[in-house]
């Protein structure tokens, strides 16, 4: 049983259709129409005007990370890896230190997250046993002047609130 070949006619002989140009020209016809339509009458366009309208975000955007806390304000993360484990682009670092307020044997004495190494999967997230860490900041433009800022350490991870509260963020509706 043979395989069933099916031979073409090839388009474009002549020496104008190898060089593309009519197709050229028809897409530059096309573009220049749709932008002229456009300068004529602009109220069809859909455009953000972001610094000035901020965009709605739903409670379960991932955005910024935050630690969370106890009740009495000490730190949920029992410096358990989990997070730093699971992190896909490595940019999680955590140094455990002993605990002191009998709520679990450890506790992270350094936990640091860059920033500009997240690719913002949210998998730390997941991976947390104990909801120590959330993504629930509201903050979505992170930038600054240096790399160094960048660097988000234990006390500006504790510090950053949460944008929602906690019924939204457990429903995960806005």
């Amino acid at each position: 049983m043979g395989a069933k070949v099916k031979t073409f006619e090839r388009k474009g002989s002549s020496f104008i259709e190898r060089l593309y140009l009519p197709e050229i020209f028809k897409g530059m016809a096309r573009t220049f129409s749709h932008l002229i339509t456009n300068l004529k009458d602009n109220s069809k366009l859909y455009v953000r005007h972001y610094p000035e309208v901020k965009p709605e975000i739903p409670a379960r955007w991932r955005g910024r990370h935050r630690l969370t806390t106890h009740d009495d304000g000490t730190v949920k993360c029992v410096a358990c890896f989990m997070c730093q484990t699971n992190c896909p682009a490595e940019c999680i670092s955590i140094e455990a230190g002993e605990r002191l307020d009998d709520k679990a044997e450890k506790m992270p004495a350094r936990f640091n997250i860059d920033l500009l190494q997240c690719i913002y999967c949210g998998y730390c997230v997941e991976a947390c046993p104990l909801d120590a860490i959330r993504m629930d900041t509201g903050i979505y433009s992170v930038i600054d002047n240096n790399r160094e800022s960048l660097v988000l350490g234990l006390e500006e991870l504790l510090q950053t609130s949460g944008a929602y509260s906690e019924e939204e963020y457990k429903k995960g509706g806005a």
